[in-house]
């Protein structure tokens, strides 16, 4: 009776290892955009051709103003699942940034002027990856002491922080200020390198390289 109660729980908890929370079996791809598919080679074609493909969501498009990151970005901003109101803050603040350079781009002499982007988009997506931390430092308890030790960032949260970083600088400014003028000031300041957020990434890689004595404590 208790090596059947055993086997029991081993095999229940060999099933929890291998659980999937989607509904499509392995076997089964991400759908590819027709404006990405120019990008793969006649091999990849052929065999995206003849492979299983996963529907795509509800809130990807094939438009070429369409980005991941500026997707994202909206979903950060949403508040109680407002993503309406998110999307137009975003929009927003993306015609303030083209306002901004436009304005800076009439006063600018011609040589500076072909350095001046006024693409917002570009300018958002320039930002987030200038505010990109390569390194983090996590807590990790060794001899009753607990030591802040750095260890690399993976690309999903990388991105994660700066998007998080860039809304909380945007926050934390004058509240009489809406929030889509507010964020324009900190992606033009980030897309130049300079700005609150760009320093406060600076600084975290600063006591990461301060702290590299204990990085061995990752692996021990």
């Amino acid at each position: 009776m208790i090596r059947t109660i055993l086997e029991c729980k081993l095999f229940s908890s060999t099933n929890c290892l291998y659980r999937r929370m989607s509904v499509f079996p392995p076997g089964y791809v991400d759908s590819v955009m027709k404006n990405r598919q120019k990008e793969l080679s006649p091999e990849e074609l052929y065999k995206l051709n003849h492979t299983p493909t996963k529907p795509a969501k509800n809130d990807e498009s094939d438009s070429i103003y369409y980005h991941p990151i500026v997707k994202k970005m909206v979903n950060y901003i949403t508040k109680g699942g407002n993503k309406e109101l998110a999307r137009n803050l975003l929009e927003q603040s993306m015609e303030n940034i083209k306002r901004m350079q436009l304005e800076r781009f009439h006063i600018a002499s011609a040589d500076e002027k072909l350095k001046i982007i006024t693409d917002p988009e570009k300018l958002l997506i320039t930002a987030i990856e200038n505010c990109r931390p390569i390194l983090q430092l996590t807590a990790i308890k060794r001899g009753g002491v607990k030591y802040q030790v750095p260890i690399p960032v993976s690309e999903k949260t990388s991105y994660f922080l700066a998007m998080k970083w860039l809304l909380e600088a945007a926050r934390e400014k004058d509240r009489k200020i809406h929030l889509p003028r507010k964020l324009a000031w900190e992606v033009i300041d980030a897309a130049h390198g300079t700005g609150r957020v760009v320093k406060r990434k600076n600084d975290l890689h600063i006591q990461c390289e301060k702290n590299r004595a204990y990085a061995h404590y990752r692996w021990s």
